[in-house]
């Protein structure tokens, strides 16, 4: 498996780039940044590495990688841009979930080499960190039973067994390039060293094997 096969977003200008949610709305910003964020899905205990530019090129410019939580923004790294205004830094998660981060320069923009305002744009994605564990899946000559969750089994649900988290637990896998959020709908699974039953439909969307190693936000 080549887990280190990491999506790369594309570069643009930012003040406050943050790597939110998928589909979010670009907004105006004032600052000169362009960044790279170069993975959307980590291992916990990895790093997401960041590269980017001071479009001004300025040496010397604070720059500050910052993630979200429920009391608002706050630094996880921090560094200096170099010569060419160019900076490396990294996010390194100490936590299982999902973050949003953003690249801020610290100070006031400069105006371009030419004396021309560079202006630019926020964009949002999301990090997600993982462990990595075991799984299989079930389901056919069950359709049509009930659930431990109190559903109905089909081709179609898109869910997962486990032994202990609550019924409808929202829980993210990433199994080789492909994500997918599902529910806890049922129990199970009842062999060792197995921690989730993946039901058809979100086996299919993951295109899971029989058994194996899936990435796991829970």
């Amino acid at each position: 498996m080549d887990w280190n096969a990491a999506a790369r977003v594309r570069s643009v200008g930012i003040g406050a780039l943050a790597f939110v949610a998928a589909g979010g709305t670009a907004e105006a910003e004032t600052q000169p940044l362009s960044a790279h964020f170069k993975k959307r899905n980590v291992l916990a205990g990895g790093r997401v590495p960041v590269t980017g530019m001071l479009l001004t090129h300025q040496a010397g410019r604070k720059v500050l990688l910052q993630a979200a939580n429920g009391h608002g923004w706050h630094t996880v790294a921090r560094t200096k841009t170099g010569g060419n205004g160019s900076f490396r830094i990294a996010f390194k998660p100490r936590a299982l979930g999902s973050y949003r981060l953003r690249v801020r320069l610290v100070g006031a923009a400069a105006s371009s080499a030419s004396g021309t305002h560079v202006s630019a744009k926020q964009q949002r994605g999301r990090v997600r960190v993982y462990r990595p564990t075991n799984a299989s899946w079930y389901g056919p000559g069950l359709y049509g039973g009930r659930t431990a969750c109190g559903g109905t089994l089909d081709s179609t649900t898109l869910g997962v067994a486990n032994r202990t988290l609550p019924c409808g637990t929202k829980v993210t896998f990433h199994y080789r390039g492909r994500t997918v959020t599902a529910k806890v709908i049922d129990r199970g699974p009842f062999v060792g060293g197995r921690e989730w039953d993946l039901t058809p439909a979100t086996k299919a969307k993951l295109r899971f094997g029989s058994t194996g190693t899936v990435w796991s936000t829970r």
